[in-house]
């Protein structure tokens, strides 16, 4: 999101309320990207683990070395931290409905 936290605690109720709700939408789907990034991760390492020679070290040893799943893994990382800097959105949107006296909507009602 391109808001401050200024410009976020001086939102109208309603303006507030959908910037809240589309950005825990773009939390979730970015969420799910980087989750199903992971469990393919996990499965093609799997896979390249069964598939590989050797003894059980040398086929994790060979699967961390590959320059193929590091990239893999440092895409997921950058997903990581894209997240958390959302969530830290998501977390002062909550907070300006806090200052405001009201909690944020509950987890039911997104």
């Amino acid at each position: 999101m391109e808001i401050t936290a200024d410009a976020m605690i001086q939102l109208s109720d309603g303006e507030l309320l959908e910037t809240y709700r589309k950005s825990l939408r773009l939390y979730a789907e970015k969420k799910f990207a980087r989750d199903t990034e992971r469990g393919r991760i996990a499965w093609q390492g799997a896979r390249f683990f069964v598939t590989s020679r050797g003894g059980v070290t040398e086929r994790q040893m060979a699967l961390e070395a590959s320059e193929d799943f590091a990239k893999k893994n440092q895409v997921v990382r950058e997903m990581t931290l894209d997240l958390d800097l959302l969530k830290a959105d998501v977390d002062v949107l909550a907070l300006a409905f806090r200052v405001r006296g009201t909690d944020p909507p509950e987890k039911s009602e997104r």
